[in-house]
């Protein structure tokens, strides 16, 4: 069988051992990055963040992963005690800190230290923890020749009822566990549905099909709302494809013509077999996405590179 191979897989860099990493606005060597065991983090995943792009020294869709993180923050009341703008100049300065051009950044806000472990917001000291960690990261070519396979997982995601998945939140048990179960079966991800039975989202990744000349995502209730997943919709839209945000099954998910991924780190990665399905038309070669796919990666490589923004 071969070895596994997630869409956040990517290829070893030495640089990485050296970075500088931001603690709130402080630089630090990355063997030197430390936060208080007493942190909200730590002791709960009571904190929101984001992944970015680096692409030519610009942030791609820069504006939309601020305004999701300032959302997650209001929504569990934790107050960043930075403007947006600060924010963001707090990621430039880390990237010319480190001299990059092109990086995978994690951008991670914390409710702060806690004076004792324990969850009440109230026992909270001090202001937020705010990290910033950029790392030069590509995705393995292995991932467009070779192609993803998925085992829906039993772990579901849940609804707007219990922990709403809009919220991008540091504790992601609920993925791990599904990410678990499928590395553990011997696949590559974990697709999970919702509590209907319904496709729903990956462990790490918004998930899309082909049907028919169409393309069909879920409703968007019980997954992320992805910054990526939006734009290839956006694309595809403008490009005159019929795209669905809709309810649908494994049914319709075994017999697509195509699939893949969407991510801020690979973008869109094929998706070759799910459940022991092979999905649409055996493809090799470098890149083994169907021509839909392909197309809507140039669309949203295109997109990527105009809204990518520098330091204002």
């Amino acid at each position: 069988m071969n070895a596994l191979l997630g869409a956040h897989d990517y290829v070893d860099d030495p640089r990485n051992a050296d970075v500088l990493i931001s603690i709130n606005g402080e630089l630090v060597r990355r063997d030197e990055a430390k936060i208080s065991v007493f942190d909200s983090g730590f002791i709960l995943g009571d904190g929101v963040w984001e992944g970015l792009r680096l692409v030519d020294g610009r942030l791609a869709f820069l504006d939309q992963h601020l305004d999701r993180l300032y959302a997650g923050a209001h929504m569990l009341r934790i107050e960043i005690g930075l403007s947006k703008a600060d924010v963001a100049n707090r990621l430039f300065d880390v990237a010319e800190a480190n001299a990059m051009d092109a990086a995978h950044f994690r951008l991670m806000v914390t409710r702060g230290r806690k004076k004792t472990p324990y969850q009440d917001p109230r026992v909270t000291i001090g202001p937020a923890t705010i990290v910033i960690i950029a790392e030069w990261k590509a995705p393995k070519p292995e991932l467009l020749a070779r192609g993803m396979r998925l085992f829906t997982t039993h772990v579901r995601r849940t609804g707007p009822a219990e922990q709403d998945q809009k919220l991008n939140s540091h504790s992601k048990l609920n993925c791990i566990l599904a990410c678990i179960q499928a590395a553990e079966a011997g696949y590559d991800e974990a697709l999970m549905l919702d509590d209907r039975g319904a496709v729903a989202t990956c462990n790490s990744t918004h998930f899309f099909i082909v049907r028919g000349g169409e393309l069909w995502t879920s409703s968007g209730l019980h997954c992320l709302g992805g910054i990526t997943r939006a734009n290839v919709l956006r694309v595809a839209r403008e490009a005159g494809m019929p795209t669905y945000e809709k309810d649908f099954s494994l049914f319709d998910v075994y017999s697509a013509d195509e699939a893949f991924t969407t991510g801020t780190f690979a973008g869109l990665a094929p998706v070759v077999n799910v459940d022991g399905r092979a999905i649409g038309e055996a493809r090799s070669g470098a890149d083994v996405s169907g021509p839909i796919t392909q197309m809507l990666r140039e669309a949203y490589k295109a997109l990527q590179a105009k809204e990518a923004r520098g330091r204002t």
